[in-house]
């Protein structure tokens, strides 16, 4: 079985679709700051945002690592537990960032916005989702599920400023 890194990297519509709405780029991996966890576990950038944010996975394995986001702004915070939950996460919501009180009717705004701008979103977000081989659950799935890793588990995963070992402030409070 195809890693989904490799089926992003080479389909291009799945790639289109994560690289936009979803702002995940494969090719922008590399965090603008020196950084590592507090736990001392592995961090590794594998992939980035157009506003300089980077997703890592933390620890030792493969794709079901926990994945930490880091903004560019100093904030950072687990967003799921594997990269097939992130992946449903950008696929469902991709306006995430936007969604503070994890509610579907927050959500349902900014997606207004969204498919006012891509009328096939709903469309394209499909295709990308059985390209990668993923079911998709509802928003409030996601955003119930996005509420819980990042104020739960995610707690456990501090990114620190390594030259001035300074925590990142939390994405969500």
């Amino acid at each position: 079985m195809r890693s989904l890194l490799t089926v992003i990297a080479e389909d291009d519509d799945v790639a289109r679709f994560l690289g936009w709405p979803g702002d995940l780029e494969l090719d922008r991996a590399d965090h603008v700051e020196e950084v590592h966890l507090a736990s001392g576990a592995t961090l590794e950038g594998f992939a980035g945002d157009g506003c300089g944010g980077t997703y890592f996975f933390c620890g030792d394995g493969g794709e079901e690592r926990p994945v930490l986001y880091a903004d560019s702004e100093g904030r950072a915070c687990m967003l799921a537990i594997g990269l097939p939950e992130l992946l449903r996460l950008l696929l469902v919501v991709p306006w995430w960032r936007d969604c503070r009180t994890f509610t579907a009717e927050e959500s349902a705004a900014r997606a207004a916005e969204y498919v006012q701008d891509i009328p096939d979103l709903v469309a394209q977000r499909d295709r990308a989702a059985a390209a990668l081989g993923l079911t998709l659950p509802t928003e409030t799935e996601v955003l119930t599920r996005l509420h819980e890793v990042a104020t739960g588990p995610g707690k456990d995963f501090v990114l620190i400023f390594t030259p001035e070992n300074e925590p990142y402030d939390p994405l969500f409070q």
